[in-house]
C-alpha cells in the first residue's frame, strides 16, 4: 500500500512521468493542475487511476524515474553517461564523493541513491540559483540526507579530504586537478565530464602532470530498438554526443612511470 510519505510517480499513456510526494496536500502539479496527491493512499502499486480525464499507472519510482522528471535549469547529465561515472567511479555505499558543477541535481541525485545509507555527497554549485533548484529536486526524490550543496568554486579549493572521488562538470575541470588530487584519498577516482574535445585535451595533459594514472576518456551513444507488430528496427532519436568522461586515479607519486598511461577515446 501507499503510505503518507511515500513518493510516487504517475506514467501516462504516452509514457510521461510525474513525479508526486503523498503527504504534501492540495498543490498544483505539473501536468496534472491541482491535485490532492492524498487521495493515492487509497490505490496500490502498480494499479491504474484516473486523474480529471487522463489515465495514469502509480508506481514506486526508480533512479531514473527522478532523474526524468526533475525540474531543469542546467543541462543534466543523462543516465547513459551516469552509468558510467558509477561504474568507473566505483561507487558504493559508504563512500564520500566531491561533486562539482550541481546543476540540476541529476547526477546528484544517481550518486546519492549509490552511497546511501552510510556515504555522502557534497556537492559544490558556484550559482546560488542552480544550488537551490538541484536542492529542490534532490530533496524530491527523497534524498536530501545524503547530500550536502555548498556555494564555491572547486578550482579556488575544496574543503574535504579522503574523498573516495571527484566528479567534474565544470567548464575549466583542469583547473580543479590539483584541488582534487589534494582531497582524494591514495587510489580514489577522479572524473571530469565536457562537451568538447580541446576541453579533454587540457584536462589530460593537467592530470598527466600531476598524481595520476589510468587516464582514460569515453563517449557513450545509446540507441534504443522499438519493436513493433510489423518489425524490429532503431529507433530514429538516438541519444548521440552529450559529452565526453574522462577518468583517472590518484597514486602517491608521479615518476616517469607514469608518462606512458596515455589518453584513450573510446566508443
Amino acid at each position: 500500500m501507499i503510505n503518507e510519505n511515500d513518493t510516487v510517480v504517475l506514467i501516462d499513456e504516452k509514457g510521461r512521468k510525474t513525479l508526486v510526494r503523498i503527504g504534501e496536500g492540495i498543490k498544483k502539479v505539473r501536468r496534472l493542475g491541482v491535485f490532492d496527491p492524498g487521495k493515492l493512499k487509497e490505490k496500490k502499486i502498480g494499479e491504474k487511476t484516473r486523474i480529471g480525464n487522463r489515465e495514469f499507472i502509480i508506481m514506486r519510482p526508480s533512479v531514473v524515474d527522478k532523474i526524468e522528471t526533475i525540474e531543469r535549469k542546467a543541462q543534466i547529465i543523462l543516465p547513459k553517461d551516469s552509468a558510467l561515472i558509477i561504474l568507473y567511479c566505483d561507487v558504493k555505499n559508504g563512500d564520500t564523493i566531491i561533486e562539482a558543477g550541481a546543476g540540476s541535481g541529476a547526477l546528484t541525485i544517481a550518486l546519492a541513491n549509490c552511497v546511501r545509507p552510510d556515504g555522502k555527497i557534497i556537492s559544490y554549485e558556484k550559482r546560488k540559483d542552480f544550488a537551490e533548484i538541484a536542492k529542490r529536486n534532490i530533496d524530491n526524490a527523497q534524498l536530501g540526507e545524503y547530500v550536502e550543496i555548498k556555494i564555491g568554486d572547486v578550482t579556488e579549493s575544496i574543503d574535504e579530504k579522503d574523498a573516495d572521488a571527484v566528479i567534474l562538470d565544470i567548464p575549466n575541470p583542469w583547473d580543479a586537478v590539483k584541488n582534487a588530487c589534494s582531497s582524494l584519498k591514495t587510489g580514489g577516482h577522479f572524473c571530469s565530464y565536457s562537451p568538447t574535445m580541446n576541453q579533454v585535451e587540457k584536462t589530460v595533459k593537467t592530470l598527466r602532470k600531476n598524481n595520476f594514472i589510468g587516464i582514460k576518456t569515453f563517449e557513450t551513444l545509446q540507441r534504443e530498438i522499438i519493436v513493433g507488430e510489423g518489425g524490429v528496427r532503431p529507433s530514429f532519436d538516438m541519444l548521440g554526443h552529450t559529452g565526453y568522461v574522462t577518468f583517472a586515479r590518484k597514486i602517491l607519486c608521479v615518476n616517469s612511470a607514469t608518462e606512458g598511461f596515455s589518453v584513450e577515446i573510446l566508443r
